[in-house]
């Protein structure tokens, strides 16, 4: 139904969307569907507040600001120009799709080759969960090497998002000296959830804070496991021992590709 409010709404929205190079995508970046878009941009509905406070952020707006008459909208959207920029836009990423991403909670264990110790694949423990519309990450690494009296004990914290049957996971450690470090993730078939594998990019922790890229894989244990048994799993195990997942060591140990890239210095 058209209503006076729906038109004004609809007038301002295309207004905005002219200030953009194309509707698709603006669809694309804000995450709804095009179909949908078009139902707000003729005056048909009225997004929900939700998808109006996407909007509103993707332009770098109040949602109340697309009620206000045309010309003073065009006065509005004008001004704050640098409150739309990046910062607006990649918060406006997460979640992604939550719906999509909801499927994903629960506990997981994570294993990747590491940069500071050649040889060993280092197995940790993960959390996603939901909080406030967003989908939180929490991971710990435990590492204990003997031979060089070693005891690591770290704890991250994140946030996720899911575009496009991919998994964008943003961590940071938990310390006063922490680095930031990214996940994608995708699982090997469409409706299999039980391992995702992907790619890490972070700062290795013993050689000189080296940039690196990883091979990561992430097995999903459940929503209740035993969590002392979880952490106590976590550690340094050897390439190719059967105390790895089959699908681990393959996907971790295959030929041909590099595992662990390091940055030029």
């Amino acid at each position: 139904m058209t209503t006076p409010n729906n038109r004004s709404f609809a007038a301002n929205l295309r207004f905005a969307c002219d200030t953009r190079p194309s509707i698709t995508a603006i669809c694309r970046e804000i995450g709804i569907n095009r179909q949908q878009f078009n139902r707000y941009l003729a005056a048909q509905t009225r997004p929900s507040p939700y998808n109006t406070g996407k909007i509103a952020r993707y332009f770098g707006l109040k949602p109340q600001d697309f009620l206000l008459p045309e010309k003073r909208f065009q006065e509005v959207l004008d001004a704050p120009a640098e409150s739309a920029g990046p910062a607006s836009l990649l918060r406006e990423g997460f979640p992604g799709d939550l719906a999509e991403l909801r499927q994903y909670a629960g506990y997981y264990e994570l294993f990747h080759k590491s940069l500071s110790w050649p040889g060993k694949i280092v197995r940790s423990c993960a959390k996603i969960e939901e909080k406030s519309g967003q989908i939180t990450v929490k991971s710990i690494e435990r590492i204990y090497d003997r031979d060089l009296e070693i005891r690591q004990f770290s704890k991250y914290a994140g946030l996720a998002a899911y575009w496009r049957n991919r998994l964008f996971i943003v961590e940071r450690g938990v310390s006063e000296h922490s680095f930031l470090c990214q996940t994608t993730l995708m699982p090997f078939a469409e409706h299999q959830r039980t391992y995702l594998y992907g790619v890490t990019t972070g700062v290795s922790w013993r050689q000189q804070n080296v940039p690196y890229s990883t091979r990561t894989i992430w097995r999903a244990v459940g929503t209740n496991p035993d969590k002392r048994r979880l952490l106590e799993g976590c550690g340094l195990v050897v390439e190719k021992s059967p105390k790895v997942p089959l699908p681990v060591r393959r996907y971790l140990n295959s030929e041909g590709e590099n595992h662990t890239l390091v940055a030029a210095r």
